[in-house]
């Protein structure tokens, strides 16, 4: 069984040696032709000489123009301090007079007798012109143009007035506002559409649907007590509305309990069917209801039943 299972697989045409002999010789020469590409083709060698040369004088022209640059555009001895003037510059021997003054009403004059440059006299002139205002001491040494020393030499005799208010004052009369008392709106229950109930609180489009819809099943509502009964309105918010809900005069629809048929009087929602098919049934054999009041003698009408049904029954 083995030697036949193994001759199955393993027998092979003279084809089919010649191609299995012809793919094994291909795999080899595949496999070896990376080791043997570096003896039949030569790398050519790159003479880096000359890339260093240009590198070279690439950085002597670099070095060359930042020197240029720097002796142009900085001299190191002379290099000015734009914000404050050079020490070298400042004369610490200052001939200015020194008196109390306010900085923000010196004259032109006076801050020559303190000994201030005509440059940094416009400065001080020109910020108060503009609207700047010194408001301590200290303020000055903001100034462009005054030398540290020459600020600690001036600070003590200075005397700033406190800065008058330019506004004119407001004076607000104390108003009182009565506020709005918002009365609740009535609506009536027999009349009004879904937007009326949905402006009370905790109720819904789907809410006020549904109570319009009970009312069309009743025939109206008799007493607003009976909005409570619609389906799925919770009674703490019925609670809420209870005092804003009225009824008008109009008259509600009535079922006339000698001529209705069962289906009319099972589509109430206060009648079962099985009241109502009562009712045809005591018609039928004790005729017409003189009254309202007769329904009583069906065993089925219980009193709560007559009290919620009867304003919706009639005999004419």
């Amino acid at each position: 069984m083995w030697k036949q299972l193994l001759s199955s697989y393993f027998s092979f045409t003279k084809k089919e040696r010649t191609g299995i002999f012809i793919l094994l010789f291909l795999i080899i020469v595949f496999t070896l032709l990376p080791f043997l590409y570096p003896l039949f083709i030569k790398s050519k060698t790159v003479d880096s000489t000359v890339f260093e040369k240009e590198i070279a004088t690439l950085k002597i022209k670099q070095q060359d123009t930042a020197n240029q640059y720097v002796k142009k555009n900085f001299d190191e001895d002379n290099y000015p301090n734009y914000y404050q003037p050079a020490e070298n510059n400042y004369n610490t021997k200052n001939k200015g007079e020194l008196f109390y003054f306010d900085p923000n009403t010196a004259t032109t004059a006076d801050w020559q007798r303190l000994g201030v440059k005509d440059k940094t006299i416009a400065i001080i002139q020109n910020y108060v012109n503009k609207g700047g205002h010194f408001y301590k001491p200290e303020d000055i040494s903001k100034i462009w143009g005054l030398h540290p020393d020459e600020v600690q030499r001036m600070i003590p005799y200075i005397q700033i007035a406190p800065k008058e208010n330019t506004y004119p004052q407001k004076t607000y009369e104390a108003k009182t506002y009565d506020k709005p008392k918002n009365s609740p709106s009535i609506i009536d229950v027999n009349n009004a559409d879904t937007s009326a109930f949905i402006a009370l609180p905790g109720i819904g489009s789907k809410l006020a649907q549904r109570i319009i819809n009970f009312r069309d099943k009743l025939g109206g509502f008799y007493k607003p007590e009976q909005v409570g009964e619609t389906f799925g309105l919770p009674d703490s918010t019925f609670q809420k509305i209870k005092a804003r809900l009225s009824i008008s005069n109009s008259g509600i629809k009535q079922l006339n309990i000698n001529t209705a048929t069962v289906d009319e009087l099972k589509a109430h929602p206060y009648i079962r069917y099985n009241i109502a098919n009562a009712i045809v049934q005591y018609r039928a054999q004790h005729g017409n209801f003189s009254s309202v009041a007769d329904i009583k003698n069906i065993m089925l009408v219980t009193e709560e039943v007559y009290s919620k049904a009867a304003p919706y029954l009639t005999v004419q």
